[in-house]
């Protein structure tokens, strides 16, 4: 009779998180999580299931089309998986801190989930850390969010790394100033995402629009780069409301010059991402070698009013997963998974071995005891394995009374190490630095 294996396999999108990767996700999470405390940003934790009415309120089209819904059998309404965090807090802020004064400096970390296309192999899950600055209209507060993306970037040691910076109102100026609309203007701002100048020409030539409006759009798809693209933008445009948002960003980046980091600075003052949503400036990260952005936010001025409480608001969101993909293509970027010591015990009595335990722990040490009975050579493979740079062994016959060997798992060197050393030394730095090895 043949027995059928059940299914044991995951939902195509979604990923376990083995020990080496969860551990690198925990470094970025709290990386990123530190600089936001230093800013003064406090964390909220929203829940994983929100009413999909009430979380639809705070989302655009594209977000409700990628939304997990199911049916409560409590009470016969929809239920969502929220697809990003950012409605949600918009809703908290709207509600339970509705009298709390302002602003309100909001962290978060978690994971959401979205629909995706099967064919696209892209991930369900996405783990977000983020912030939302919310109660101050700003250039400041713009300011703020941009050179807080590049601490964290910098915390986790990326160096070649650029933050792209956009402002909306600059591209709604125009779009507005021209007078297209419908099927036309859609093909328009498609084109200029894709920065096709041909395309833009095409869609210029089949539509009536005056000379200035003409120069405007024409320039969009080449107003990228440096510095110099707000003086060039200057020079083309005419509407009051394209301009106004020239002056926004000069003073944005006025205020970055502050902070001292406009070196990871470019502007791109045609990326119409975000056009129904975002109303200023709009950011994006991106780091070497990676073709996704691995941060990107703005200003959403319009969000917590459809919750009834309007106030401006500015934030951004890390992708820890894009992070985490970037960190594994930099060798030189340090995301240690290694734990310090795994205590190997010699002797039947178990006392000892686990006071030295205890010991070391105090002290702040990762450190494991080899419950299973096995060999010392298993148990230095599976301290390899494991990622331990230590194993310290009780009741090693060649030594004295408190006194134990240490071994360095790397090579597997021994050291002596006194009871003294376990309350006074640097034990890790001791074993991993010293050449003086006692014989096997």
């Amino acid at each position: 009779m043949t027995i059928l294996s059940p299914d044991i396999s995951l939902p195509r999108g979604v990923s376990d998180f083995l020990p080496d990767a969860a551990a690198k996700i925990g470094f970025i999470e709290a990386k990123i999580r530190h600089v936001f405390e230093l800013w003064g940003f406090r964390r909220i934790i929203p829940p994983k299931l929100e009413y999909e009415d009430v979380l639809t309120i705070g989302m655009g089209e594209e977000l409700k089309g990628k939304t997990y819904r199911f049916d409560d059998r409590q009470t016969g309404r929809l239920l969502a998986f929220p697809p990003d965090i950012t409605p949600q807090i918009a809703r908290i802020v709207a509600t339970r801190l509705s009298g709390w004064p302002l602003p309100h400096r909001i962290s978060y970390s978690g994971r959401v989930l979205r629909q995706t296309e099967s064919q696209t192999g892209r991930s369900r899950e996405l783990f977000q850390s983020g912030v939302e600055l919310i109660g101050l209209d700003s250039p400041e507060a713009d300011a703020e969010m941009v050179t807080m993306a590049i601490e964290a970037m910098q915390q986790l040691g990326f160096n070649n790394f650029k933050i792209d910076l956009g402002q909306v109102e600059f591209c709604r100026g125009i779009m507005a100033a021209s007078g297209l609309d419908g099927q036309p203007l859609r093909e328009l701002q498609e084109a200029i995402a894709r920065k096709d100048v041909s395309a833009v020409s095409k869609v210029l030539a089949a539509s009536t629009v005056t000379e200035a409006s003409r120069r405007e759009i024409a320039a969009l798809p080449r107003l990228f780069g440096g510095r110099e693209v707000v003086a060039e933008a200057e020079k083309v445009v005419v509407n009051q409301r394209s301009r106004a948002a020239l002056a926004n960003l000069r003073q944005v980046l006025d205020i970055l010059d502050i902070h001292g980091v406009s070196d990871h600075l470019t502007i791109d003052l045609g990326e119409i991402r975000g056009l129904g949503y975002h109303t200023g400036i709009t950011f994006e990260g991106f780091v070497s070698g990676l073709g996704e952005p691995v941060c990107s936010g703005g200003r959403y001025d319009n969000l917590t009013a459809r919750y009834g409480f309007a106030a401006p608001a500015t934030g951004f969101t890390f992708n820890v997963l894009s992070l985490l993909q970037a960190l594994e293509r930099r060798p030189d970027v340090e995301a240690s998974t290694t734990r310090d010591f795994l205590l190997f015990n010699s002797r039947d009595d178990r006392r000892e071995v686990l006071e030295v335990a205890r010991l070391l722990r105090s002290r702040g040490y990762t450190a494991a005891r080899d419950i299973i009975r096995r060999e010392y050579e298993d148990s230095l493979t599976y301290a390899r394995r494991m990622n331990i740079r230590s194993m310290l062994i009780i009741g090693d016959e060649a030594c004295g009374n408190d006194t134990y060997t240490a071994v360095r798992v790397r090579d597997g060197k021994r050291f002596n190490i006194t009871r003294e050393m376990l309350l006074n030394e640097d034990l890790v730095t001791f074993i991993e630095e010293n050449q003086q090895a006692i014989e096997n």
